[in-house]
This record gives structure tokens, C-alpha cells and sequence, in this order.
């Protein structure tokens, strides 16, 4: 063990502020959970607020709770079926691009968008779509229809979510799966047309097996977020109109912990959703290890 060290000593000082981060920004906070069987109260710290059991989880039969809990499973059910295998289509489309200039244009316009901010993004979409004057209704007035109230509509809000979603993060995600692909032995490319496998059979027996890694390991990395469904692009976008499918997790977290002042069943709901997204990653690694023996451990 201590040859180990000192045989890799310069490894490990290289890695040593990346561990140290992560114990500050990761592990310490953990200690925090505890206020979720706490009466904490601003005034008061989290060592010496008086214990509740499991009062703070009285939540579960608030019915609030659960149209809460529908949404959120509702958006990320559209965010993974659509989402997920977006990013890779398209670098499956761009690998086919034989023009390395039109390749790069169309590669740095789909990931721009990853740079924005949701706040910024927020207001484009405002702008496009506002009731008075913005472009989308502008548009559908002048070909005859009625303006919609994108934003307050609760048919609309979750197809913009999940569009604009897909917008942002689209090509940014396909820069991992392009990566991939640029590992598959060219050769077996050249025997499939050997073969007389068309462009279609090249992708289905050749690019996509040669994928799979990396989209197993992508799809378990990706199981933590599924739950938290994106606070900071749903609440600039959340309005008492849309209110009733807007309100997800994340946001019920903020209103009643910081807003309303109930930490502990605020820390009571983040623990649930943080057990939820570990019982999901171990169950899609398993599965994944059992169905074609790739995964994270």
C-alpha cells in the first residue's frame, strides 16, 4: 500500500483537489438529511433542533403531494421518450454527412444552444410566444387562426418543456455519441459493402452495436436527473395558469422550504426523490449488466 503511494504519488496530488471538492460539495452536505426528521427552524442549527421521527413525512398523504408526483413522473416519462434517443439520431445523421464543412456548421449550430441559459431561453421563448405581439401567434394570426396562450396553457406547457428541452441539450449530447463512433473499426464498414449492406443495415448491425456501450453507460448516468426534471428551466416558465401541471418536485421543494419556511418536510420530499434516483440507477445497472453485460459496476 505505501510503495502504492509512493510509486503514484504525483497521480494522486493531481487528483487530490477533485476529491477534495467532492467531499466539500457532495459528502459534507449529506449531513443535512437529517433535518428531514428535524423540527429546524431559522434560529436554531441542525445538531441542536429537537427530533420528530417521521413527522416531517406527513406530505405522503397530502393530495397536493401526489399531483405533484404525477407531473413530475409525467415530464420525465416525455423527456426520456423523446430525449433520450434524440441526440442519438442525430449523430447518427451527422456521421453520414460527407461534407466536412456542412458536418462542422451543423455540429456548432446543434450544441450553441447548450451555452444558453435557462433564463435566457426563458425569455426567447416569451418572446415567441407571448399572447401580444410575439412571432409564433403573430404568425398562426395572419394564416387565419386565433392567437394561443402558449404559456398558460396547460396542453401546451409540457410539449414546450420538452421541445425546448431537446433544443438546448440535443447536440450538445450528440458530441458523445459522435465520439463513439469514431472508435468502430472502419474495416467492418468495408466488408459490410463487401457483403452488399446498404447505409440502413450498415447502422443497425454495425453502428448502433458499436454504440451500445456508451449509450448504457450514458442511460445509467442519466437515471439521477430523471426524477429532477429541471428546476431551473421549468420555474422561469411557471405561471398560476399553468400552475396545475407545471409544478413539479423541485418546485414544491423550493415553495415550501424556502419560501414557506417548512424545511423539514421540504428536506423530508429531496430524500425521497435522492432514494427514488439511487433505486433507479442500481436497477438499470443491474439490468444492464444482466441484458448485455455493460454497465457502471
Amino acid at each position: 500500500m505505501l510503495a502504492s503511494l509512493r510509486k503514484y504519488r504525483w497521480q494522486y496530488m493531481m487528483i487530490l483537489p477533485a476529491f477534495v471538492l467532492l467531499f466539500l460539495f457532495n459528502y459534507v452536505p449529506m449531513t443535512g438529511i437529517q433535518v428531514a426528521f428535524k423540527d429546524f427552524h431559522i434560529g436554531l442549527t441542525v445538531w441542536n433542533s429537537p427530533w420528530v421521527g417521521f413527522e416531517n413525512f406527513a406530505f405522503l398523504k397530502d393530495e397536493q403531494f401526489w399531483i405533484v408526483a404525477r407531473n413530475t413522473i409525467y415530464i420525465a416519462a416525455l423527456k426520456f421518450v423523446f430525449g433520450f434517443p434524440a441526440p442519438i439520431l442525430l449523430a447518427l445523421l451527422i456521421n453520414e454527412v460527407r461534407n466536412s464543412v456542412f458536418k462542422r456548421f451543423v455540429q456548432s449550430v446543434s450544441y450553441l444552444p447548450h451555452f444558453f441559459s435557462w433564463i435566457v431561453i426563458a425569455y426567447i421563448l416569451q418572446s415567441l410566444l407571448t399572447l401580444d405581439g410575439g412571432l409564433v401567434n403573430q404568425l398562426i394570426t395572419n394564416l387565419g387562426g386565433d392567437p394561443v396562450f402558449f404559456l398558460g396553457s396547460t396542453e401546451w406547457f409540457r410539449p414546450m418543456i420538452v421541445v425546448s428541452g431537446m433544443w438546448k441539450e440535443v447536440g450538445w449530447n450528440t458530441i458523445l455519441y459522435l465520439a463513439a463512433i469514431t472508435t468502430i473499426d472502419p474495416q467492418l464498414y468495408e466488408a459490410a459493402k463487401v457483403e452488399g449492406a446498404g447505409k440502413l443495415s450498415q447502422i443497425r448491425h454495425i453502428t448502433i452495436p458499436g454504440l451500445m456501450p456508451t449509450i448504457t453507460i450514458i442511460l445509467i448516468l442519466s437515471m439521477p436527473s430523471l426524477i429532477a426534471v429541471g428546476m431551473d428551466q421549468i420555474y422561469p416558465l411557471m405561471n398560476p395558469a399553468n400552475q396545475p401541471v407545471a409544478d413539479v418536485l423541485d418546485t414544491y421543494i423550493l415553495r415550501s422550504g424556502l419560501q414557506q419556511g417548512y424545511f423539514g418536510p421540504a428536506t423530508a420530499v429531496g430524500l425521497i426523490s435522492s432514494l427514488i434516483s439511487l433505486i433507479l440507477v442500481v436497477t438499470t445497472n443491474k439490468i444492464s449488466n444482466k441484458m448485455n453485460g455493460e454497465g457502471l459496476w
